[in-house]
């Protein structure tokens, strides 16, 4: 069985490197099992080490736990930027394991259903993925961070709470196929702002008469940043 537990901040390091205090803009290549408050918390704490200053530190745009890739960091007066960050257009890699489901559509949870995927078809998996592309309402994952009274869903989720989440509408310039060996299949993204590619992995097996969850998530790139100009972080032994 996989271990996910999620790394602490304490386990990597950021490299020797110099950062304006003022105002800066960080792309730190986020690790498999890191969370993206503890990057933020890092970049504050060297930030203070090196320079003695405490400065405002923010990210625009989650990354889960269980996934890697290109995350902004902004510091000081940069930290006003984060909203126009977060509203460029995002690229994701990723698989999807078909033929089961978990509660979080991806590995967090354990599998809770599982189902027949040998009728899939290379043609059937290209029907479907032209059914994402363009704008189309997609209803974000109960375990998100999405706001429900006040309160972030994962936290109803988690109490076993009977919610309600509300379609958002969200557009899908590109969706590629890159790898079909089933039960996995894997895939390029391109989409906007607040969409999430969980829950485009749950609706991929709802349309293919199969289940669906995440194997692997990687963002490459937010607007005209990518993710091989990042920042690799030191993971400590």
């Amino acid at each position: 069985m996989l271990n996910h537990k999620v790394i602490h901040e304490a386990q990597f390091e950021l490299p020797d490197i110099e950062i304006n205090p003022e105002g800066d803009v960080l792309l730190v290549d986020k690790p498999y099992r890191c969370t993206s408050f503890d990057v933020v918390g890092k970049v504050r704490q060297y930030i203070k080490r090196k320079y003695q200053q405490k400065v405002k530190v923010g990210h625009a745009g989650t990354l889960d736990p269980l996934a890697s890739g290109l995350l902004i960091i902004c510091v000081g007066k940069f930290t006003k930027q984060i909203d126009n960050y977060q509203a460029q257009e995002k690229e994701y890699t990723g698989t999807l394991r078909l033929g089961a489901t978990t509660p979080s559509f991806d590995m967090e949870k354990p599998v809770d259903a599982e189902f027949p995927y040998e009728h899939v078809t290379r043609e059937m998996v290209d029907d479907v993925r032209q059914k994402f592309l363009g704008e189309i309402d997609q209803v974000p994952p109960q375990f998100s961070a999405v706001r429900m009274g006040g309160r972030r869903a994962y936290e109803l989720a988690r109490e076993g709470a009977d919610m309600e989440i509300q379609p958002r509408r969200i557009s899908i310039p590109a969706f590629d196929i890159t790898r079909f060996e089933l039960p996995e299949v894997d895939f390029r993204v391109v989409c906007s702002k607040g969409t999430y590619i969980r829950s485009i992995a749950r609706d991929f097996g709802f349309e293919l008469e199969s289940g669906a969850y995440l194997t692997a998530l990687r963002r490459t790139r937010i607007g005209e940043f990518k993710v091989e100009d990042a920042i690799q972080l030191t993971m400590n032994s």
